[in-house]
């Protein structure tokens, strides 16, 4: 007897819906849900759940202008280098032969002015920098930043995420730019992932306004530069240099701390709030950071040099999840099923004890079996316990974490 499938079908099913329908009906199939034609996808559903409404959430660019570039000028210096390559034989000889070294300085140069900016922007916005920094707002570093730690015979630059531990960043980084030499600059680091009691604050860790042209050393000194110190079970945490062109001279003594500001919550910090205040005065312009997690050195750092104890932080794990127990647990070894209901300061224990069983001050412990899955078992013994013989004979299993 033929169904007749349009009579209970949806009227907005389409015809490949109604093939994939038919096609289930046909191999017995039940389908679950709405069909494939009819169901949004996992990406459809993504984007509604990610949807802001435009009107109330829309970022803003708040940095400088791109520079006004000819782009048939671009392309009429690009032809010209082209083509006194092409008229240089000597210079296609030694690409052939792959021996033509190119000079990476010059290519940073050149991406600096042109992708760099967009490909930094992306990455901040991949690590949530201008979101929890300017909140709606963004900007393309157009100023581009070098940014350069010291730690021994070792040069450590800071990038876009790249991972400098703390005992790397102990001193202020050395830094530099092109600018122009009347112009007036402000740098900030800071961590918006560190403070202990506020939660969306952040720990302004180094200071400098006022820097006259790119001479960051004669710049006016607002916050001394404090290194990270990311406390254990924290992970990684970012610590971000940002570059702001100043149009004029800022007076900044509502941010100066005198002297090193080993009290951290004088060191709390909104940029959100620092750059609503100074916005027509300040433009940010360039953009680096580095991420940091805790080592060992961090411990004489807090008790040193803050005075203070180390912050330790732990997970809290729920206690996992043990069914009630059954009459007869099918398929399941006797005694690895009887310890789950067991109290396990008193299996590690028994496992202690036999350990120490054949352990003698004064006397070796006995020979291991040369053979030991050839050993014999002397009468009936359940599987279960015959494979705990086994992994005993063999030191396998949880014995071996006892020390």
């Amino acid at each position: 007897m033929a169904l007749t499938i349009r009579t209970f079908l949806h009227p907005k099913l389409n015809n490949s819906a109604i093939s994939c329908f038919k096609e289930a009906l046909r191999h017995g199939h039940h389908l679950r849900g709405k069909p494939p034609g009819v169901a949004k996808s996992l990406e459809q559903k993504l984007e509604e759940s990610r949807y802001k409404d435009p009107a109330l959430h829309y970022r803003v660019d708040i940095g400088l202008p791109p520079p006004k570039v000819s782009r048939s000028q671009q392309l009429q210096e690009r032809l010209k280098v082209l083509k006194g390559q092409k008229a240089n034989p000597a210079l296609e000889k030694v690409a052939r032969s792959k021996e033509l070294l190119i000079n990476l300085e010059e290519v940073r140069k050149d991406s600096a002015t042109t992708s760099a900016p967009i490909f930094i922007k992306n990455i901040a916005d991949h690590y949530g920098v201008f979101e929890h920094l300017f909140g709606d707002a963004y900007f393309y570093p157009r100023v581009p930043l070098s940014i350069v730690y010291e730690s021994g015979e070792l040069d450590l630059p800071v990038f876009c995420g790249n991972t400098i531990k703390p005992n790397e960043a102990k001193g202020a980084p050395k830094i530099s730019y092109d600018c122009d030499k009347d112009s007036l600059w402000t740098l900030v680091l800071t961590n918006p992932d560190g403070h202990f009691t506020e939660k969306d604050k952040e720990y302004v860790h180094w200071f400098i306004g006022n820097i006259p042209g790119n001479n960051v050393e004669q710049g006016e000194t607002i916050v001394q530069y404090l290194q990270p110190f990311p406390p254990k079970g924290t992970g990684y945490h970012r610590h971000i240099f940002i570059l702001y062109k100043q149009e004029k001279k800022v007076d900044f003594s509502k941010y100066k701390k005198n002297g090193p500001c080993l009290n951290l919550p004088d060191r709390t910090f909104s940029t959100y709030d620092f750059y609503r205040v100074l916005q027509d005065d300040l433009t940010p312009s360039g953009l680096a950071f580095f991420h940091s997690d805790w080592d060992t050195s961090l411990k004489e750092f807090y008790h040193q040099t803050l005075e203070m104890k180390e912050p330790i932080f732990e997970y809290d794990f729920p206690p996992p999840y043990v069914r009630k127990q059954e009459w007869f647990p099918l398929r399941k070894p006797f005694n690895l099923y009887m310890d789950k209901y067991r109290d396990p300061k008193q299996i590690n224990k028994e496992f202690l004890m036999r350990k120490m069983k054949h352990v003698h001050p004064f006397k070796e412990p006995p020979p291991p079996l040369p053979y030991p899955n050839a050993q014999y078992f002397d009468g009936y013994i359940p599987s279960w316990l015959k494979l705990e013989k086994r992994k005993s004979r063999l030191r396998w299993g949880r014995i071996n974490d006892i020390e």
